[in-house]
């Protein structure tokens, strides 16, 4: 079974950064896509970003594009989002998930992030 771990949130002001890592294991496909959700109290889990293990293309959300970078170590299957400038409306649990490279079509929309569990998250908190 695919089995996430993700990492590196906190507590921080506004503007400042952290750096979240997505531990991934479990899985038996070689080429593969990571992307980074979040969800905020009350509200739907959003995209936030994602990238691709073949050829490290990536794609953002709008709001967080400039502001946050997507990396992979594919050595070590682990995905990273550094977030700077944060803001208030950042605050949310951050998740990752793995998708086939397959049936990735480029960005963190359809049904193909669904297709594992879910990890446990971490949360992010910026304050004012």
């Amino acid at each position: 079974d695919v089995q996430l771990v993700e990492s590196g949130g906190g507590l921080v002001q506004a503007g400042g950064s952290l750096r979240l890592s997505c531990a991934a294991s479990g899985f038996t496909f070689d080429d593969y896509a990571v992307g980074w959700f979040r969800q905020a109290p009350g509200k739907e889990r959003e995209g936030v970003s994602t990238i691709s293990s073949r050829d490290g293309s990536t794609y953002y959300a709008k709001s967080m594009k400039g502001r946050f970078t997507i990396s992979i170590n594919n050595a070590k299957n682990t995905v990273y989002l550094q977030m700077n400038s944060l803001k208030p409306e950042d605050t949310a649990i951050y998740y990752c998930q793995v998708a086939e490279l397959e049936y990735y079509t480029g960005n963190f929309y359809g049904p193909i992030w669904d297709s594992n569990a879910w990890g446990q998250g971490t949360q992010v908190t910026v304050s004012s």
